[in-house]
This record gives structure tokens, C-alpha cells and sequence, in this order.
């Protein structure tokens, strides 16, 4: 790979020199908060173009880290000795379609796009069409043997098109219903999501996948759904692997109502229904016809990795990421800026991870090599990380941990620190650990059923059975210092409300960055100590990944 050298000489003059001495890694003036400021200000400035991989600002960001790492003394830790790993993406974008309609009892109806329906593809091919498809409603798509249920019964989906509710079976369940509790209440498991259900079309051979929207079950509006404006990323993929799915995507909540209404179907009673493991497969008696041409390219994209190696047990890896992705040039805001530059998301977390490899240098050898992944395209579906974990660099089952930091909390010193994924995995015992020496209690993130697990890099290690831990700052109202849980909410919602990927994400003057501080010297002693141990973390009974981990057991014994 060739690295610009106008990158390089950026790299070198902004990187800095690991100090003599390391600190307690439970002691939060260890991290450097004047160094996480340079470094995100540094990653947000208008010189790195918004950071989109594939661009001229992904070179001048991979020189950055690059030259950061070598600064700070850690070994390359990529693909053949390097310091990155070839992260490559196929790009659609659908134009206006020719086509797209369903027929119920001989009558067509044309569904508006994006209006009525919103769909994308993921297939590399100039066109996405669906050629007169028989359509059934699966429910909510779930097959999941360790919980007793399975929405399919055997339904043949090769060739048809799929339409699901939005979440788990259990979301709307009143008390008293056998299914409440059963998918963990309103916290959603991955069977929730909807990449879950778009996998699982794929898996039987459908041709479309279709969630038919709900505002609060989402956990979002319309608006967000069409968002992307027709555009989807995935990886590079074997001719092989490419998904069935032509296309994919959600059915706004009218539109589903009239299509089963047509068919002479009650939505809100099937919806009921889809609530028990008796649940079968219901034909729509209904048909969906689309011819919408594409737009596709590959883009070539990288993530960074480097490495401290292990002293004693070097093929045992704990690994750290942050994501150095954001969404490059957009329309100019009110204030004429047009780089979505991502300062907190994630070019601060990414600052953590360079603080923390700072510190683990300067500490005694680590017995277990230590890792650290800046991750692309994660703001294009967790795709750096998704190419890293079907291809791993590092064997999975002898991943350790993995501990990702994506959007800090800006607004100060907190009493408290937000655990996203309650009862997942033993890791949420070492956050608690160390958040007490900090005086800090844990809180479970506040609104568990958006499924916030599911959506960082760290899920892409998780769903092949790595223990995760995610730092996120916009899980929940921390208890502040200055302001208790009424000022956390109030950041919350600023920043999700006002500036999550939209320019205005930059360096302010009203960070303060003593809580991120506190939250980056956690996840640096949870490293530090499994780093330093033979104790491997574990799943929690009821996680949907503890299966995937212990089929690799023998490889850790």
C-alpha cells in the first residue's frame, strides 16, 4: 500500500512519545484529555474531508494512525506484517425505479417510493428486480432452537419474497402471555434486529425481505428509514455468498395495512398470533413486482491494526477497537459546513484507543498480545469490522475479549457508568470492578429495546462468539457530577437530537472531557488485566452467542 506522504509527514509531526513510566490503570488521570482533544480535533479537521472511506480523506486518516502507532512504539498489526488489512466494499444506489408493486386477487397497487416502501440492494448487479414473487408473512422471523421457537415451520421461502414484524415475539406482549420474558421483554435480542431478519430471508432463499414499520417496536421514524436515499454498502463477497435477496427493506405502516386488508388478512390479529410458538407462515395470496436500476462500484477501503505482542502467550489476543469512519461531504449546514467529520463519533473514541495503546506501552509486557483495530465502514454497517471477523488475522477463539469505544460522553465527571447489554457476558463484572475503584456504580442503559449491542463494531466479534464490552456515551442519562441524570439526559439528547452524523459532531469548547476520561481508564483496566491473566471471559446463560463460543472450547483449554 502506498501511504501519502504529505499523510506521513502529518502523522509523524502530531504523534506523540509514549512517557518513561506507565500509570495504575484504575487511576483516571492517566488519560491525557488535553491528547484526546488534539487527536479528535485533529481526525474532524476539514484536512481529513469528513473521513469516508474510499476517498482522499480515508489515505490522509490511514497515514494519521499509522504514524501514531509507530510513534507510541507498537508493532505493525495487519495482514503480512503490515499496518492494515484490505477492507473492500460494494457500493449501491438505486435510482428511481421502473417498477414496484404488489398484485392481491388480480388488482395491482404501485407503491410509492420512498413513501409507501423503502428498499435497497446488496446485490452487484445493474439492476434489482423481483419478477412476480409469491409473498408471505413470517411473523417475526425468528428461529431460535435455545429459546423453543421457530417462525418458519418449514415454509419454503426459495424464490419468494419475506415480510416480517419489526423486534422480538415478546416486544408488545402483555403480562400473563407465554411469551412475555421469553426474548428478554422490551431489551431486543439480535432476533429483533432487522439485519437478523434480512440474513435469515437470505439463509431460505428468498428473493425479498420486507418489515412492515412500527415506530416504537423500531425504535425510530420513516424518516430515518428512508435516510440513506437508496444507498447501501456491503463486503466484497464471493459470487457464491452473494445474498438471494434482490431486495431489501421496510414497508411503511399504512401500506402494510392496505396489503393485508387486500388480502383479506387482519394485521393486528396476526400480529397476536405471531405472539405464540404455535405461529405458522401465512401466504398473502399476493405477489411483488420491481425493476430498479443500479448504480454499483467497489470501493477500496483499509482498517488499521497494530499490536503489542505477548510475552508468554502471544496467540491469545485482547483486542481493542474504535471505529475511524465518519460520513465525508454532505449538503452545507446553517453555519456552511459540509464535512460530517464525526468528532465524537468516533474520532474521540479512536483518541481513547491511541491513549490506552499509549499506556499499555509504557506498562510492563503484557503476557497476552494486545491489539488495537481501527475499524472503516462502520458507519456503512459495521463492514470493517465484519471484513476482520470473516477473516480474522488473529484466531477468534482465541480472542480474548474485544472492547470498543464509540461516542464518549462529553459532559463531565460521572457517578455512574452506562453498561450497554446487560447480561450478556462476564465482562459486565469486570466493568463494574473497576468502575468501583473509580467510586462509580454501573447503569443499564436506559432504552435497551433500540438494540445499541447490536449496532457497533464490537457486534461483528460477538455474533462468532467474542466476548464484547461497548462504551457508548449515548446509551443512557449517566448521573453526572454537575447535574445528575437531568444534565446526562439533556446531552443525550442534544447530541442525538442535534448533532449524531451531522456536521455540527465537531470539537467544542464545552467538552469536558472528565467523564470520557473515567470511561477510557476503565475499558484500559479491564485490558490491562486480562492482558496480564489466563482468565478467559464468558458468556451469561440466555446469551444467544454462548453456544457460538463454547463449540471453540477445546481450542482455550
Amino acid at each position: 500500500m502506498k501511504i501519502p506522504v504529505r499523510a506521513v509527514f502529518l502523522a509523524l509531526l502530531c504523534a506523540v512519545a509514549a512517557p518513561a513510566l506507565a500509570a495504575d490503570p484504575a487511576n483516571p488521570d492517566a488519560i491525557d484529555a488535553e491528547t484526546l482533544t488534539e487527536i479528535a480535533g485533529t481526525l474532524a479537521s476539514d484536512q481529513f474531508e469528513g473521513r469516508a472511506p474510499g476517498t482522499p480523506g480515508e489515505d490522509k486518516t490511514i497515514g494519521y494512525l499509522i504514524g501514531r502507532f509507530q510513534a507510541l512504539g507498537l508493532e505493525p498489526g495487519g495482514v503480512d506484517g503490515s499496518w492494515v488489512q484490505p477492507v473492500p466494499l460494494l457500493h449501491t444506489q438505486l435510482g428511481k425505479p421502473e417498477t414496484l408493486a404488489v398484485t392481491v386477487k388480480g388488482k395491482t397497487t404501485d407503491w410509492k417510493y420512498p413513501t409507501d416502501a423503502y428498499v435497497s440492494t446488496l446485490q452487484p448487479k445493474d439492476v434489482a428486480a423481483i419478477d412476480g414473487a409469491q409473498m408471505v408473512f413470517v411473523g417475526y422471523g425468528v428461529d431460535a432452537p435455545e429459546r423453543g421457537w421457530d417462525d418458519f415451520k418449514g415454509q419454503d421461502l426459495k424464490g419468494k419474497v419475506a415480510v416480517f414484524l419489526v423486534n422480538d415475539p415478546d416486544f408488545a406482549a402483555k403480562p400473563g402471555e407465554p411469551v412475555a420474558g421469553k426474548f428478554k421483554g422490551r431489551t431486543m435480542t439480535y432476533y429483533g434486529r432487522w439485519t437478523y431478519k434480512f440474513e435469515e430471508a437470505a439463509r431460505r432463499g428468498a428473493v425479498g425481505a420486507l418489515i412492515v414499520h412500527e415506530t416504537e417496536a423500531a425504535g425510530y421514524g420513516w424518516n430515518v428509514i428512508e435516510s440513506p436515499g437508496g444507498e447501501n454498502y456491503d463486503v466484497v463477497r464471493d459470487p457464491k455468498d452473494v445474498t438471494s435477496v434482490a431486495l431489501q427493506g421496510w414497508i411503511s405502516g399504512e401500506a402494510a395495512q392496505k396489503l393485508f386488508a387486500d388480502a383479506g388478512l387482519d394485521l393486528a390479529k396476526l400480529r397476536t398470533q405471531a405472539r405464540t410458538a404455535m405461529f405458522k407462515p401465512v401466504s398473502l395470496n399476493a405477489t411483488m413486482t420491481a425493476k430498479i436500476p443500479v448504480t454499483q462500484e467497489v470501493v477500496q477501503s483499509q482498517n488499521v491494526l497494530a499490536r503489542i505482542p505477548g510475552t508468554m502467550r502471544p496467540d491469545e489476543v485482547v483486542m481493542y477497537g474504535a471505529h475511524w469512519d465518519a460520513y465525508g461531504k454532505g449538503a452545507p449546514d446553517e453555519n456552511g459546513k459540509i464535512y460530517r467529520a464525526g468528532a465524537n463519533d468516533d474520532a474521540l473514541g479512536i483518541a481513547g484507543l491511541m491513549e490506552i495503546a499509549r499506556l499499555m506501552k509504557a506498562d510492563t509486557p503484557p503476557e497476552r498480545s494486545v491489539v488495537f483495530a481501527a475499524w472503516s465502514a462502520e458507519e456503512r454497517g459495521l463492514l470493517g469490522s465484519e471484513t476482520y471477523a470473516n477473516a480474522p488475522i488473529y484466531p477468534l477463539e482465541k480472542t480474548v475479549a474485544n472492547l470498543t469505544l464509540d461516542i464518549l460522553q462529553t459532559a463531565g465527571k460521572a457517578k455512574d457508568v452506562i453498561l450497554v447489554g446487560k447480561g450478556q457476558d462476564t465482562l459486565e463484572d469486570d466493568l463494574a470492578k473497576y468502575a468501583a475503584k473509580q467510586g462509580r456504580t454501573v447503569t443499564p442503559e436506559s432504552l435497551p429495546e433500540r438494540g445499541l449491542f447490536y449496532r457497533a463494531d464490537h457486534f461483528s466479534l460477538a455474533k462468532r462468539g467474542v466476548p464484547v464490552l461497548l462504551m457508548m456515551g449515548i446509551s443512557g442519562a449517566t448521573d453526572l457530577v454537575d447535574g445528575g441524570k437531568e444534565a446526562g439526559q439533556a446531552w443525550v439528547d442534544a447530541y442525538t437530537g442535534q448533532c449524531y452524523h451531522q456536521a455540527c459532531d465537531a470539537v467544542s469548547a464545552d467538552w469536558d472531557l472528565a467523564g470520557a476520561v473515567q470511561d477510557i481508564s476503565v475499558m484500559y483496566a479491564i485490558g490491562a488485566d486480562l492482558a496480564a491473566s489466563d482468565r478467559w471471559p464468558t458468556w451469561k446463560d440466555g446469551s444467544e452467542f454462548k453456544k457460538i463460543r463454547e463449540e471453540s472450547a477445546a481450542a482455550r483449554e
